[in-house]
């Protein structure tokens, strides 16, 4: 199976989850399977390698996941961005747009130093609200968005409208 393929494969569609008419796409069988685990490891690894990337940062939960494995690949610190209320010390905060309402993510204050060049991991890229409060969490901290790294992409929901001007990876696509 080709890599694409083996990825796609170990992602599973769950329909009207969390609500009624939405598909979604569940990367739980990819965490499952090791050999597609270590795919997407692999080609995010090859893709942010010779890329200059002082830090990873993690959106929660997934994101851990696949950050702090990559980061460790890398060999470079690992930074969680977590919702609201959940980290133990001073902290950041970005707040972004929900359908009805507003969300944050949080990173502490001295999880990157000015100028460092950090990559924004998590499973999935939907509208891009997250992914956006993310790059300007770490930009405001004085950090450069080195660039993005998804395991899927739902295109059709056109969130990379909101990172354009930022590389970025996906692993797995769908929809146009």
């Amino acid at each position: 199976m080709s890599e694409p393929d083996l990825l796609r494969a170990a992602i599973r569609d769950v329909p009207d989850f969390p609500k009624a008419g939405v598909l979604f796409k569940d990367i739980t069988p990819l965490l499952k399977d090791p050999a597609a685990l270590r795919e997407a490891l692999r080609r995010m690894e090859e893709r942010w390698r010779d890329e200059s990337v002082d830090a990873v940062a993690g959106i929660e939960a997934r994101g851990f996941i696949f950050g702090g494995a990559l980061a460790d690949r890398l060999g470079i610190p690992f930074v969680p961005l977590r919702k609201q209320g959940k980290l133990p010390w001073h902290v950041a905060r970005a707040e972004y747009a929900l359908e009805y309402g507003t969300d944050a993510i949080e990173m502490h204050v001295d999880a990157i130093e000015a100028g460092q060049r950090v990559l924004i991991v998590d499973d999935l890229l939907a509208t891009g609200g997250t992914a956006r409060a993310a790059a300007e969490l770490i930009e405001a901290q004085g950090g450069v968005v080195a660039g993005f790294s998804f395991v899927v992409s739902l295109v059709f929901l056109k969130g990379g409208e909101k990172i354009s001007g930022y590389p970025v990876q996906s692993l797995v696509e769908y929809g146009e």
